[in-house]
C-alpha cells in the first residue's frame, strides 16, 4: 500500500482523527468543443472559497453519521441536490498531505460516482441556483477539460492551477483508474503543466516587482 494510504477499515478505527469525504462526479458525453474536439467526459470540480480547486464534500462526524451519509449531507449543501453515495463508490482513504491547511490528523476519503449526462447538467444547474453554499463556501462548479489543444491548453492548463490538499493527485489517479484519458495523454498534459507553472512563476515575480515599486512610491 502506498505511503499515506489506508484501507477503509484502518481509516474507520482511527477515532482520534478527523475525516473528510469528497466525490468526483462524472458522465460520458458525445459533445464536441467547437464541433470538432471530443470532450469525452464531463467531470465536476468546484472553485472553493479560498480560491483553490477541489471536489465537492467536506468534514464528516463519524460519531453521528456514516462516511456516505456525511458526504451526502455535504453534497446537498454544496450542490443543492441529494445524491446517493454508496460504499461501492469509495476509491481510497489516505492521510491528508502534511502541508495542507488544517491537515493535522485528517483522513480524506475519496469517492467516484458515474452519472448520466442529464443528471450532471441538473447538478450544475442546482449548484448555481438552490445550493445554500453557492457564492459562499463554493464559488462555482467547473468542468475538467480532458482534451489538449494545439497550444497546450485544456487539461494541461487546468492541471497547472492550485488545488486543495491532495485533490490534484486524486484527479490524476481517477483519470487513469477509470480510463478517462490515456497514460500518454496525461503524461503530455502534466509535462506541459510544468512548463506553464514556470511561466506563471515568472509572471508572478514580475507582478510582485511592479507592486513593490508602487508600494515604495506611496
Amino acid at each position: 500500500m502506498a505511503s499515506g494510504q489506508l484501507s477503509r477499515a484502518e481509516a474507520l478505527v482511527c477515532s482520534d482523527c478527523r475525516h473528510a469525504c469528497h466525490v468526483m462526479l462524472y458522465s460520458d458525453t458525445k459533445t464536441r468543443l467547437f464541433g470538432k474536439i471530443p470532450i469525452k467526459h464531463i467531470i465536476l470540480m468546484q472553485m472553493r472559497f479560498d480560491g483553490l480547486l477541489g471536489f465537492p464534500g467536506g468534514l464528516v462526524n463519524l460519531s453521528e453519521e456514516t462516511l456516505e451519509a456525511g458526504l451526502g449531507r455535504e453534497l446537498l449543501e454544496e450542490l443543492g441536490v441529494a445524491l446517493p453515495i454508496s460504499v461501492e463508490d469509495h476509491v481510497d482513504s489516505c492521510h491528508a498531505p502534511a502541508s495542507s491547511p488544517s491537515s493535522s490528523r485528517l483522513i480524506t476519503h475519496f469517492y467516484v460516482k458515474k452519472m448520466e449526462e442529464e443528471q450532471i447538467r441538473e447538478v450544475e444547474s442546482a449548484a448555481a441556483s438552490t445550493a445554500t453554499d453557492h457564492g459562499q463556501e463554493v464559488l462555482g462548479m467547473v468542468r475538467v477539460p480532458l482534451y489538449i489543444t494545439k497550444g497546450g491548453g485544456g487539461l494541461s492548463s487546468f492541471l497547472s492551477h492550485s488545488f486543495i490538499g491532495n485533490a490534484r493527485s486524486q484527479l490524476v489517479d481517477a483519470l487513469l483508474r477509470f480510463n478517462l484519458v490515456t497514460p500518454k495523454e496525461l503524461h503530455k498534459a502534466l509535462t506541459h503543466s510544468l512548463k506553464t507553472n514556470m511561466h506563471t512563476t515568472e509572471d508572478l515575480q514580475a507582478a510582485l516587482a511592479l507592486t513593490e515599486a508602487k508600494r515604495k512610491r506611496f
